[in-house]
């Protein structure tokens, strides 16, 4: 142990904080004898200068959890240092990747830290906040058109392994490198692979130096696992409470935080409830996800968007259900979608967003009405044409609209239009004059321009007219830049 480290723990020895005696160990696991009076999450530092904070109190003993991989010893000694687990926070983090104890892991130096925040924050009171109402614009049609989400929200993504929930999340990280929002990316018990693959998806989109990466590995302790979605969104907080800057939270994924949660709980011998799940699992998700919100101090907004893995396409499953409970509507990847082809492999019919509408503009409501009610006459079209029965006018104009619909909705990762490009493609496909001729690749390729160039209604109009007019393969090759 340092001297600086004994020097600290002896003043607060001397300062009178509760000391306790280490009466055993399992790994991470620390049982305390003493240390009272003291309460669930304090801080507490030991003898040779490592901490740990404290889980569940008991009569007899006090159980710590380690935050440090040194060996430790019975008879250590232990001081309460804290009565909160905090973490260093500040505006230097943004452009930064850090583990769950904020050291950097980038290589680029030491990060001055402007202050420490509770891990374990409470959610603000519903008097403090303030309705929704901005729209986050997340670049893809499929969402921002029929499933959006506002800024401020919580909406679950879910869906089986690998079916594209992470490329669709890094897919919103990226589209806010034009917004004035940072994103917090919080990876939680990830292999090497995947955090070196997000990191160079980032970076290459050129939205690195506005986000914030919080990285857990496979190979760490299960107590980082468990603390990187709080630290994420304490890191968060501090930018939306403190510096007024609306922030993105992506938490990936819940599934592997509930799971190191489980798996410390049973080490704890808490009694197991259902799927083995400790009882406090609803709440040890909903109060992270209920600090999310938009406050009416400073009008901005803090979003959460939890990742969730689900097995077979099984929403109905104990943790899954438990999420969808807590956030206001969710966006669930299908397998058999994504077999087809199409990306995001949005399941439509499951999807739902709660308060989302709040942030169109009421053409883009007409339009969300107009496209469901067609994407679902699609799906009945579909099956009288597998018989090769003879169909009307009415129902083969639905097959080609809804052929366009599907084209229009496949985005390739890194593909992303604004909500007016969105606005432009869908009424030139949903109008009645729009033919079976529409080149919906030409379309996506001129629409950038035609949508940079609208200032007003009568504007947007002429601008639609032009497009129209310019979807033909030769008009568009020189007409549009890419989306």
């Amino acid at each position: 142990m340092s001297t600086s480290s004994s020097q600290h723990f002896q003043k607060l020895v001397d300062a009178g904080r509760p000391v306790g005696e280490v009466i055993a160990l399992n790994s991470f696991l620390v049982a305390v004898k003493g240390l009272q009076p003291v309460s669930s999450h304090s801080l507490i530092v030991f003898e040779d200068g490592s901490h740990g904070f404290t889980r569940d109190i008991l009569p007899e003993q006090v159980m710590v959890l380690r935050l440090d991989t040194s060996q430790l010893k019975i008879g250590t000694l232990a001081v309460v240092q804290d009565e909160n687990l905090s973490a260093k926070v500040g505006k230097d983090f943004i452009g930064r990747v850090v583990s769950v104890n904020g050291e950097p892991l980038d290589g680029k130096g030491a990060i001055a830290a402007d202050a420490n925040w509770p891990v374990f924050n409470p959610a603000p009171p519903i008097y403090e906040r303030e309705l929704l109402s901005t729209q986050l614009e997340t670049g893809i049609t499929l969402i921002d058109a029929l499933f959006p989400i506002v800024r401020g929200q919580r909406l679950a993504l879910l869906g089986d392994s690998k079916s594209g929930k992470t490329t669709l999340a890094t897919q919103i990280a990226i589209n806010q490198r034009s917004t004035d929002q940072v994103v917090v990316y919080v990876l939680i018990a990830k292999r090497r692979s995947d955090v070196d693959m997000l990191l160079t998806r980032l970076s290459d989109a050129g939205v690195m130096e506005k986000s914030i990466v919080v990285v857990s590995t496979i190979f760490e302790s299960l107590v980082a696992s468990y603390l990187a979605p709080y630290v994420g969104c304490a890191l968060a907080e501090y930018l939306w409470q403190k510096l007024g800057q609306d922030v993105v939270v992506v938490y990936d994924d819940l599934t592997a935080h509930a799971q190191a949660y489980r798996e410390i709980s049973l080490l704890l011998g808490t009694s197991p409830g259902r799927d083995s799940y400790p009882g406090d699992i609803f709440h040890a998700h909903s109060s992270l996800l209920e600090r999310a919100g938009k406050l009416k101090t400073n009008h901005h907004s803090l979003t959460a968007i939890p990742v969730v893995l689900t097995e077979g396409g099984d929403i109905s499953t104990y943790l899954p259900t438990n999420i969808m409970s807590i956030t206001d509507g969710q966006w669930i990847l299908d397998m058999g979608v994504f077999r087809s082809g199409h990306r995001p492999a949005l399941n439509t019919g499951l999807s739902v967003t709660r308060v989302g509408g709040v942030g169109q503009n009421s053409r883009q409501k007409d339009q969300n009405a107009v496209v469901l009610k067609l994407l679902g006459e699609y799906k009945k079209a579909q099956e009288f044409a597998r018989f090769g029965a003879e169909m009307s006018a009415d129902s083969q104009q639905v097959l080609q609209k809804g052929r366009q619909l599907d084209k229009l909705f496949s985005q390739i990762p890194g593909e992303t239009y604004s909500v007016m490009a969105q606005q432009m493609m869908l009424d030139i496909i949903l109008a009645p004059d729009s033919g079976p001729n529409l080149n919906i690749v030409n379309l996506k390729k001129a629409v950038a321009v035609a949508a940079a160039a609208v200032k007003t209604e009568s504007n947007y109009q002429q601008q639609l007219a032009s497009l129209k007019t310019g979807t033909a393969p030769a008009a568009a090759q020189t007409s549009g830049a890419g989306a």
